[in-house]
């Protein structure tokens, strides 16, 4: 089955014939562009949208990503901050962020002559509330793991067997997915939760998130994680850091990480 859905992916992309990839540096986006590489070669380019909301580390990754693949590899800047609608962060700030993205990369699209702008969706994504996906093919990008029924899972297995070592690389949403709906989004808050992250990730502590709630940080961390990291981690210095990089308060969510957690409160709205 999965390997008929690479086949499936493989002929999807030789029928487009030329691609230029919206590349995250995340699994999906980069399995996107490693077989857009293998399949049409100098034909496929991918391009990273640099802005607050992500991180530079996460940038120097995707570079070394597409480096290993050989995929020609560029960066643009996009300006979603500059948008109220975005950095208000209504439930929909998702639509603003793609849109800006989009708008950015289809004029280069149709300049070099490229006839989509395709990203990493996933089925699984089809799934979630993900207004970025309505404003992706408002604009005509395509999402070819999408369009094959390629799964998140799927997506990891495909990586595994293909040799990228980045295969089980934790996800990596933009920094703004980090903010409950209605928390203004400011570069400094997207600094200090990036900041925050890089810390721990230093630390060892890969698959997680430091969610912001006002001038509080919210650790989450797997469920299973949560014990050892009370017990290893010198917690005092921690919250000294954290304060140093801007919040004012530190706590650990005792449920652990889930992603999607903050979407909760508009399951809350749709019942009352």
């Amino acid at each position: 089955m999965l390997d008929r859905k690479l086949q499936e992916l493989k002929r999807l992309l030789r029928e487009i014939d030329r691609a230029l990839i919206a590349y995250s540096g995340g699994i999906d986006s980069t399995l996107v562009a490693k077989l857009a590489y293998d399949v049409l070669g100098d034909r496929a380019v991918a391009i990273t949208a640099i802005s607050p909301s992500l991180l530079p580390e996460d940038l120097e990754e995707a570079k070394i990503q597409a480096a290993t693949i050989g995929i020609t590899h560029e960066a643009i800047e996009t300006h979603e901050m500059e948008n109220s609608n975005y950095t208000s962060n209504p439930v929909n700030r998702c639509y603003f962020c793609k849109s800006e993205l989009h708008d950015t990369l289809k004029p280069i699209a149709i300049a070099r002559g490229y006839p989509y702008v395709i990203d990493g969706v996933n089925a699984d994504d089809l799934q979630d509330y993900r207004p970025g996906i309505q404003a992706a093919k408002e604009r005509g990008a395509r999402s070819p793991l999408a369009e094959i029924g390629i799964t998140k899972l799927e997506v990891r297995e495909l990586s595994k067997t293909l040799g990228l070592s980045w295969w089980d690389k934790p996800s990596q949403p933009c920094l703004s997915s980090r903010f409950p709906y209605g928390e203004e989004i400011t570069v400094e808050k997207l600094q200090r939760v990036g900041r925050s992250e890089v810390y721990l990730r230093k630390l060892g502590w890969q698959n997680l998130r430091v969610r912001s709630a006002g001038n509080t940080a919210k650790i989450e961390l797997p469920p299973e994680q949560i014990k050892a990291f009370i017990a290893s981690v010198d917690l005092p210095s921690l919250v000294a850091i954290f304060q140093e990089f801007g919040f004012l308060y530190v706590t650990l969510d005792l449920e652990g990480y889930q992603s999607g957690k903050l979407n909760r409160v508009l399951e809350q709205q749709t019942q009352s």
